[in-house]
């Protein structure tokens, strides 16, 4: 498991992941970090672990939005050419 999983950025043919598909889920279990499985060089699939949390999810926007001056206004109003 350790050769496999220390591809570089965590990504992997079709081919590999096909033969060793349960050892992969134990890594990204194990790693908390996602797998990108690619097809001819092409990414197709993220495997990522599973969260029940929904602060988890939350805690990765934060500091997102550094300001925001009119919430209620529509964003990108400007660049509709029918408005013009």
């Amino acid at each position: 498991m350790t050769t496999v999983m220390k591809a570089a950025a965590n990504t992997i043919s079709k081919s590999q992941f096909k033969t060793r598909a349960l050892e992969y889920f134990r890594g990204v279990e194990k790693t908390r970090k996602p797998l990108i499985i690619t097809d001819r060089g092409r990414a197709v699939l993220k495997i990522v672990p599973f969260s029940d949390d929904p602060q988890e999810v939350l805690e990765k926007l934060h500091d997102s939005v550094v300001r925001y001056d009119t919430p209620t206004q529509p964003v990108g109003e400007r660049d509709w050419e029918a408005l013009r």
